[in-house]
């Protein structure tokens, strides 16, 4: 009889297990947005991924990010400004047209010198048909500055 108990135990355990991996490995995750490949009459502007997980970074860490365009329509495409939802948050267009079937890039970075959680905004403004205004999302954790008695922060 123990031997049964002790078998079935294991079996439920072995089942819930597997199951809890599986689950873990299909986790959603941001996934780009499908590039429309419809062309467009007009300048068109379709972003590879709308939202940048920075994840969990580092104080003061690298926050300069890219979010990649291509020009789906006929026409050149003109970035006409870009604007983020806060001081904290610097985008940058690219300077000229974007030609029919050109890619481009919209530069932001966001100060890691703030901790904690963060979730911004850039508004792009371009002359494309259909959406002359973009709100694109930037988002992440900035993990809290060392002591400063650490060694950490004493290293230089």
């Amino acid at each position: 009889m123990k031997k049964i108990i002790l078998l079935v135990a294991i079996t439920v355990f072995s089942v819930a297990t597997s199951n809890a991996q599986a689950k873990k490995a299909t986790k959603k995750t941001d996934a780009p947005v499908k590039t429309d490949a419809t062309k467009v009459d007009g300048p068109g502007l379709v972003f590879e991924n709308e939202t940048i997980d920075y994840g969990t970074i580092p104080h003061n860490s690298d926050g300069n990010r890219e979010f990649v365009f291509v020009n789906n329509g006929n026409k050149p495409l003109k970035i006409e400004s870009t604007q983020g939802s806060c001081g904290c948050t610097v985008p940058t267009k690219p300077e000229g047209d974007i030609l029919p079937g050109g890619k481009g890039t919209i530069g932001v970075k966001y100060d890691t010198n703030r901790p904690g959680a963060f979730t911004k905004t850039v508004t792009v403004k371009s002359n494309a048909t259909g959406q002359e205004t973009k709100v694109l999302t930037i988002k992440g954790t900035v993990s809290p500055a060392p002591p400063t008695d650490s060694p950490a922060a004493t290293k230089s």
